[in-house]
């Protein structure tokens, strides 16, 4: 019986150390969707209303492999510096994971960014866009889909810029995204 008991605690602690205390993107979103510092949106892929748009094949193949976003915004003020500046510093270790593979950078007026991924390069399940500016705060933008394929992310974008989607339905974060 003693032995039973060592193994099963012995067991527990080696499952216990092989845990990653790293915290997953999953769990920052959780953990911050109540913080009224953050304003969180998810939407399913069919709010960008691509149905009456006309597509090129390819686009139509990206817009196919959409399943949802998962928007967290941090909305910055002038009490709220500080913590900014350490929620800033959480998501970019976050995303600093091996598990994230960097597709492109973005640094433009508004401000510094980059688009990473999750999957295999030619069946990616999710797509990161995160940016942030020092005096507006930053976005993390969770992109969920099947099997989507680096390439058509410009072809989505293009399909998104054909359409008549403004925005609607996203609330005060859409408001926070237009700047």
């Amino acid at each position: 019986m003693k032995n039973i008991v060592k193994g099963i605690l012995a067991m527990a602690v080696i499952l216990l150390a092989s845990c990653s205390s790293r915290q997953s993107l999953q769990e920052y979103y959780v953990d911050n969707s109540e913080n009224p510092n953050f304003i969180t949106v998810d939407v399913p892929a069919s709010i960008l209303k691509m149905d009456a748009v006309d597509l090129t094949p390819t686009q139509k193949e990206a817009v196919e492999s959409l399943r949802k976003f998962n928007l967290l915004a941090f909305k910055k003020n002038s009490d709220n510096a500080a913590e900014f500046e350490v929620e800033k510093n959480k998501v970019r270790e976050i995303l600093k994971g091996e598990k994230f593979v960097e597709l492109m950078k973005i640094n433009s007026k508004y401000g510094k960014g980059v688009v990473k991924y999750l999957g295999d390069e030619d069946a990616i399940d999710e797509v990161i866009i995160y940016g942030d500016s020092d005096d507006k705060g930053f976005a993390l933008v969770r992109v969920l889909g099947k099997d989507m394929n680096p390439a058509h992310i410009i072809q989505l974008m293009q399909a998104i810029q054909k359409s008549e989607y403004k925005g609607e339905g996203l609330g005060e974060i859409g408001e926070f995204l237009k700047g």
